[in-house]
């Protein structure tokens, strides 16, 4: 079967913690609907307690099970809660990717007195101040959970860096100096040095720190019986580390443990680097896909359709590359806002949903909808797609990119799909096949009634309505 992620939260869940029990009673229809594999929000305690979305690490062992930051649950639920949806979504053949942020941490216990300088936020290789004291929060206890799974305390030897010093009431970036310290190397280079995002700044080149991240990764694998990551953060993490990490889990579990990886990047080329110098042993999500996607629905009538697979990883890595269209970060409000709105939503989902390159990952926002955005439920227009991705799209592929305003692909298991963005309906003879002769073929979609007969040559016309999207399928009789 094609592999089928779905994203499944989005940015503004309410903080109830009832999206683990959510989860459970919605995995058998998402089964049911093609998807079989799951990348969930961090589930460990952030610095935000039960309101924290995850990405504001506190404790990692802390799955809501410890009265941490004001709360024993999460923003999702309790670590039962947690490990039950787990369960059933395992019974049901769903894989769970676990969403893993090792850049930074917050909401230390204590702080402490660091040595650093301040530098240039524009340009962090530029030192704006002579090295001093500062009063940094870093020390992290964890005395809620008691040393249970771990005795590791956190202190400012495991990081490289800070935004704040409590001394002064002063908000900068700090760069520590002591023990030699400096920002790691192998990160994006824009601001001179991207190591530092937010928060507490993790110094992964640290053998301790190392040494209880992989600790940590391989207790949250058996404890949550995961079967991938989904890694945040790329960009300013060096490449060597997860090459090391993942290298190590994999050999160490014996298990393949799928892993996506999140470099937020427009330039292609920095993307197709990234998958080079890591030696390929992960995927990394199609950034410039998106992108052109977004230009794709503001541009309307004026995009060519024909240029969407171009600059994108799709067209030199396809193997390493997962595809989408909006997620929690690209969703109206975000600090990525880029958000590809109704007039091309469901073409750009016909085209990672049906064809051959990447593996596709659909937003819980479009699926569900967003209340707090005011954006609908696509759940129907998507469970199509998603039956037309798992009975029909595969086998070999044909392209038709000969039209600025129309384009389509075949798939020879018995798949045509076209794509418009003018308001004129269009056609196109595409080939599914000798093979699929005389078969009938619909519009799993609905959007074109009638059926289209496959002539002896394996060529059928198919159809689409104005700016719209068609699939059709075969119809398989006894």
């Amino acid at each position: 079967m094609n592999k089928t992620i779905m994203q499944f939260f989005e940015w503004n869940l309410p903080p109830d913690g009832g999206h683990w029990n959510f989860l459970k009673d919605h995995i058998k229809v998402l089964s049911d609907a093609g998807i079989n594999t799951l990348w969930l929000p961090p589930a460990y305690k952030g610095a935000g307690g039960s309101n924290d979305t995850g990405y504001g690490v506190y404790d990692l062992y802390d799955l809501g099970e410890f009265d941490q930051k004001e709360s024993v649950r999460t923003k999702y639920g309790t670590k039962d809660e947690y490990v039950n949806a787990i369960n059933e979504a395992h019974k049901n053949g769903i894989e769970i990717l676990a969403d893993i942020v090792l850049n930074h941490k917050g909401g230390a216990d204590e702080t402490e007195w660091v040595k650093a300088v301040k530098v240039d936020p524009n340009n962090r290789n530029n030192k704006i101040s002579g090295e001093y004291d500062i009063k940094a929060w870093t020390k992290f206890n964890f005395t809620g959970r008691n040393n249970k799974y771990s005795d590791f305390k956190w202190n400012w030897e495991c990081f490289d860096g800070v935004d704040w010093d409590q001394n002064k009431k002063e908000s900068a970036i700090f760069e520590f100096t002591g023990l030699s310290k400096s920002w790691d190397s192998e990160v994006d280079d824009e601001n001179g040095n991207y190591d530092y995002l937010m928060l507490t700044d993790i110094d992964v080149s640290s053998p301790a720190v190392y040494d209880e991240l992989l600790k940590w990764s391989l207790w949250y694998i058996e404890i949550a019986q995961l079967d991938g990551f989904r890694l945040d953060a790329l960009k300013h993490i060096g490449f060597e580390f997860f090459i090391k990490l993942i290298n190590d889990i994999r050999n160490i579990t014996n298990k393949e443990l799928f892993t996506v990886g999140e470099y937020w990047d427009n330039d292609v080329n920095t993307l197709k680097k990234y998958v080079e110098n890591t030696s390929h042993i992960l995927n990394v999500f199609d950034v410039p896909l998106h992108y052109n996607f977004l230009a794709a629905a503001t541009q309307k009538e004026n995009y060519d359709l024909r240029s969407l697979m171009s600059n994108t990883l799709i067209s030199c890595y396809p193997q390493n590359s997962v595809t989408f269209v909006d997620n929690h970060d690209t969703q109206p409000g975000q600090s990525l806002e880029s958000w590809v709105n109704t007039s091309f939503k469901l073409q750009a989902y016909t085209f990672i949903l049906t064809r051959k390159e990447g593996i596709p990952c659909v937003f819980f926002g479009d699926y569900y909808g967003m209340p707090s955005n005011s954006i609908a439920s696509l759940k129907d227009e998507l469970d199509n797609l998603l039956k037309a991705r798992r009975d029909f799209a595969y086998g070999w592929q044909h392209d038709y990119f000969d039209d600025a305003h129309i384009v389509g692909w075949t798939r020879e298991n018995g798949l045509a799909s076209l794509i418009s963005n003018v308001n004129n309906s269009g056609s196109k003879k595409m080939f599914v096949g000798e093979k699929l002769s005389g078969k009938s073929f619909v519009d799993i979609t609905g959007n074109v009634s009638g059926e289209v007969i496959i002539a002896k040559d394996g060529n059928g016309d198919f159809t689409v309505n104005g700016n719209s999207y068609s699939v059709w399928c075969i119809i398989k009789k006894d």
